[in-house]
């Protein structure tokens, strides 16, 4: 199938592609209720046109958008809010309560991404992140609901990925928005054998027990499918969980062998080789056909990232 920007779903959900560093890479969704709207994850700053102009396309109002709501601060998540926000005047930002300071003054989040990326690069990758004014932020707590139009949804923390993270039950289409905290499934490792799924431990707030009582959360509700930021939808969860918590244990037995045997200005770098090869591994386990240098184009970029996230565990297990 050839690459869609904008893909519908069925039950009133588009996948929005945000256009971040690659095609297929992270997405974003707008959802209908009754003439009522709201998006689900902004993408970054760049991604705020692209969202724009599918609501022209479907001739949707600006002030039919009632909510944004990031699932996380993480700005593949929530770096194009604010934008978002200014073009969407009738909008409220919904926030997990951690979040919302860095939403209202997101100084901090681009500061620590310039310093990762630095200034060139966080252009291209983020362009810029705009603030949302404090009284168009609302807090939403665990267990809490709302309507867009004649739809409920309900949200529900989910920490193990971040703290900073809820994800959203849409009961209308027997789905949730997971965010990261259902781990990362990209299109073109799709075999016969279904998605490829894997955990994302991007730091710096790794949590493995955490993540797996959130994936169980998440399980629990017997959802049909999940909406990934990473990416789209997958259907039939439970096998996909099941196999994301064995992956959690594995990451732990990985880092841990690692953490024994070396320096800690050693580990990150070799746990990025590892948590390569060991998902290259898992991906040709699962029937991926793609050869290493395809595999690695695909899968280096969060192999790299989990292996900061692992870092930071470690470390700070060892300081606690």
């Amino acid at each position: 199938m050839s690459f869609q920007r904008y893909q519908d779903l069925g039950h009133h959900i588009t996948r929005i592609d945000t256009a971040m560093v690659r095609d297929e890479l992270a997405a974003c969704y707008l959802l209908k209720g009754g003439d009522d709207y709201a998006i689900i994850e902004t993408g970054t700053h760049h991604t705020v046109p692209i969202i724009l102009e599918l609501l022209e396309q479907r001739r949707i109002r600006p002030e039919q958008v009632k909510y944004v709501i990031p699932t996380h601060v993480h700005l593949d998540h929530a770096g194009g809010a604010g934008g978002l926000m200014r073009a969407l005047p009738g909008a409220t930002l919904l926030i997990h309560p951690r979040g919302a300071r860095h939403m209202i003054d997101p100084a901090r989040l681009k500061a620590g991404a310039m310093a990762v990326y630095g200034e060139a690069t966080f252009a291209r990758i983020y362009g810029d992140v705009i603030p949302v004014d404090e009284s168009r932020v609302r807090i939403m707590e665990d267990g809490e609901r709302l309507t867009v139009g004649d739809r409920e949804l309900i949200f529900y923390d989910t920490p193990g990925h971040a703290k900073h993270h809820f994800c959203v039950h849409d009961p209308a289409s027997a789905g949730i928005f997971t965010g990261d905290t259902f781990g990362i499934s990209y299109p073109a490792l799709t075999t016969e054998h279904g998605p490829f799924i894997f955990p994302t431990t991007t730091p710096v707030q790794f949590d493995p027990p955490a993540l797996k009582a959130s994936i169980n959360t998440l399980l629990e509700l017997n959802p049909e499918r999940l909406y990934l930021t990473h990416y789209g939808m997958v259907e039939h969860p439970r096998p996909l969980g099941e196999r994301l918590q064995g992956m959690i244990d594995d990451y732990v037995t990985v880092a841990e062998s690692i953490a024994a045997g070396l320096a800690v200005d050693e580990w990150q770098e070799v746990l990025h080789e590892a948590m390569l090869a060991y998902l290259s591994g898992a991906a040709l386990d699962h029937g991926c056909q793609l050869d290493d240098d395809a595999l690695e184009a695909i899968l280096d970029m969060d192999a790299r990232l989990n292996s900061q996230g692992l870092t930071v565990w470690l470390q700070s297990r060892a300081e606690s």
